[in-house]
């Protein structure tokens, strides 16, 4: 079955949503047409063993729950059975009975589906339909549906879940964060992640697979299709979890189906309640929602991060408005040891995790944790407009703590935003595709394998854009260290001028501290309005005070700090004022004014005070030394710059648009010139036609 015979059934399926329309919006036709699609097809899975189940189930009846469960599953040769004689076609025997009936038939499944059922909710759709009078209409839709085994494998219903689900999503308008994967970034990933294994062949070998936000599965079905491809015998262990109840209810039930054990698909949030917190896997793959907020998940996430590496969020937190970075530490944590064989990850992501956040920040910290760990193996850049609700560009990381010899302390990125297809129509806001080889496609998902697996410094590739060809560089490489870089403080001296004039003395009246003189925080009224009163009068003598030292000193400028703070000591104790520590920095504040020609102001210590209105950052790759280069950047400029070595701090940041940008001259003014020219001749002449045409 193709993709687009996938397209069409579900097509056909969605198509049923015409029933439903006056009762329920279209926002809301999924949760009709998801639980009956499943149900359907759990229906179509028994039929063939349907009377020898009910025979069965005769003779086991009353025995304890564990015998009829083994005797019913052995019968049946899947992890489910049904104990109802009722089945879709039945169902419809009698039109007045429709409701009660399908609450019995779906509460005489097995407890795994009893279970599905009720995240689904779908007792409460039954009730809508009955009471609406479309239930008999609705059923006996979907009981034409043939959805059996021989019809449509596993593989094929799981393309159609998904399908449905990206149907739903699109009508109900979901965020741009809540996407779905497109199978052919997953089979992407899965190949990225899978195909510099060397022992998947083996028998023998089993392999524990796992996806944190694993949705409905996809990435798990096109991981485990991988190992089988390679060896059909291959019985990998899938584990999953997803906090969406109708994802996970679709999830589960596809393990159910391909006879895995479905216990191992947990539903909840894998930040706050980890449902697979001591085991570790052989591959993790995840597409996390993007920049979605982590601040309900705070307080858990909060609290473990404080256990350091003890807990999964040691390496620092990311904004709490993007948890993305989350995930990946949380993926890390259940990395298995080198000594155990390791692990390998692949993770989609936008482009923020590149390089949002400053050094020494959460995601800054995390991403040099990762890097200086050299667990980041490479990260490829794909086309944008691929996923199905936004259009942005994505970027699938590979990390890993089992890097081959050619690749240990080193980082390959590549740019695969020219491997497309144009889709022949746009579903929701993917118009684009990766060839994958089928149907005569392109297949650019073995180019890009094949530009990993060189691991080259600058491989080239020739793309056509615009109708030319262009030879671009598609492969780069780079040492750990070349994304890492010292952020330095660097500072100038305070140089102040100070005058106390009328125009400098006002300015005192906006200072904060100067104006908290006049003010109270007492209850008692009488006494706020005297502390008022009183810091009033004192307001009013520090800047008589003020005016005292201007008339002495004959409206003196001081370009030294020191001789003014020496003089106004004077005219102070010669008042008797005694200026606080508070007052003589409100009027510092106030009266000073910087001037690049007076003294340097200094400390106790005699050391120059920094200016911090003049405070510039320098960044610095970490393969430069930081004295030289403040040498040779710096000090030629600003000659009396300093580092404050105490605010050094390393960050890393991965530029990938950077690295890969081409420089394209502007064109030659005189070609521009002569295509305006052709233009404007051809306006010409078409405006000729116009006239000539209006005349006859």
């Amino acid at each position: 079955m193709t993709a687009e015979t996938h397209r069409q059934m579900a097509t056909f399926i969605w198509d049923i949503c015409n029933l439903l329309r006056g009762p329920y919006k279209r926002n809301e036709y999924r949760k009709v047409i998801l639980p009956l699609t499943v149900l359907r097809r759990f229906d179509c899975i028994l039929a063939p063993t349907k009377e020898l189940a009910i025979e069965e189930y005769n003779k086991v009846k009353g025995k304890p729950e564990s015998i009829v469960k083994a005797r019913m599953e052995q019968v049946t040769q899947v992890k489910f059975y049904n104990l109802s004689k009722l089945d879709f076609k039945r169902l419809l025997d009698d039109a007045n009975q429709v409701a009660p009936n399908l609450n019995s038939y779906i509460n005489n499944f097995s407890t795994n589906i009893r279970d599905i059922f009720d995240r689904f909710k779908f007792e409460d759709e039954i009730r809508t339909m009955s009471e609406k009078n479309i239930l008999y209409q609705v059923i006996k839709k979907f009981a034409s549906v043939d959805l059996s085994p021989e019809r449509i494998d596993n593989l094929q219903m799981g393309y159609i879940f998904e399908e449905l689900i990206r149907i739903g999503a699109e009508q109900s308008n979901e965020e741009a964060g809540e996407h779905f994967t497109p199978r052919e970034v997953i089979k992407l990933m899965v190949d990225l992640l899978l195909s510099p294994e060397d022992d998947l062949a083996d028998s023998f070998k089993v392999k524990m697979i796992y996806d944190p936000a694993c949705g409905t599965g996809g990435m798990l079905s096109e991981a485990e299709q991988y190992l089988k491809e390679l060896n059909e015998d291959s019985q990998p262990y899938l584990f999953g979890q997803d906090w969406n109840d109708e994802a996970w209810a679709i999830c589960r039930s596809d393990m159910l189906i391909k006879g895995h054990d479905e216990d191992k698909i947990a539903l909840g949030d894998s930040f706050t309640k980890d449902a697979f917190k001591d085991q570790k896997f052989d591959y993790m793959l995840a597409n996390p929602p993007f920049g979605v907020s982590w601040k309900q998940q705070q307080m858990y996430i909060k609290r473990e991060a404080d256990l350091g590496y003890n807990g999964r969020f040691g390496a620092g937190l990311p904004r709490v408005n993007d948890g993305a970075l989350l995930f990946l530490q949380h993926m890390i944590s259940k990395m298995r040891p080198v000594e155990e064989d390791g692990s390998r990850l692949g993770i989609v992501f936008n482009g923020s995790p590149l390089f949002t956040g400053d050094a020494g920040g959460g995601e800054s910290e995390i991403r040099r944790w990762i890097i200086e760990n050299d667990w980041l193996e490479a990260i490829v850049a794909l086309p944008d407009q691929l996923f199905y609700n936004t259009g942005i560009s994505t970027y699938i990381w590979v990390v890993t703590n089992k890097k081959k010899s050619s690749r240990k302390g080193k980082v390959q990125l590549i740019d695969a935003r020219n491997f497309w297809l144009q889709m022949k129509k746009s579903l929701g806001n993917k118009r684009k595709q990766i060839g994958d080889g089928k149907d005569g496609r392109p297949n650019h998902i073995s180019d890009i394998i094949a530009i990993y697996d060189n691991n080259k410094n600058d491989e080239k590739r020739t793309f056509s854009i615009d109708g030319k060809n262009k030879e671009l560089i598609v492969s780069k490489v780079f040492d750990n260290e070349d994304f890492g870089y010292h952020k330095i403080t660097v500072e100038r001296p305070l140089r102040l001028n100070f005058q106390a004039n009328e125009e400098r003395i006002a300015l005192l009246d906006g200072v904060s501290s100067f104006k908290n003189i006049a003010s109270s925080k007492k209850k008692n009224e009488s006494i706020r309005l005297q502390e008022i009163e009183a810091g009033e009068k004192r307001q009013e003598q520090i800047k008589e005070l003020l005016r005292d030292l201007h008339k002495a000193n004959r409206g003196k400028l001081y370009k030294d700090r020191r001789a003014f703070l020496r003089e106004l000591r004077e005219v102070d104790i010669g008042k008797r004022a005694k200026l606080t520590a508070s007052e003589l920095k409100a009027i510092m504040e106030a009266i000073g004014e910087r001037d690049e020609t007076a003294e340097i102001c200094r400390n106790r210590k005699g050391e120059p005070e920094p200016d911090t209105t003049l405070r510039d950052y320098e960044i610095i790759p970490l393969k430069q030394n930081i004295e030289d280069y403040f040498k040779r950047e710096v000090l030629p400029h600003v000659s009396d710059a300093w580092i404050d070595y105490s605010k050094i701090k390393v960050g890393y940041e991965i530029p990938l648009n950077k690295y890969f940008y081409k420089y394209e001259p502007p064109r030659d003014l005189q070609v521009i010139e002569e295509e305006l020219k052709e233009l404007e001749h051809e306006i010409v002449s078409l405006l000729n036609e116009v006239t000539k045409s209006d005349k006859v």
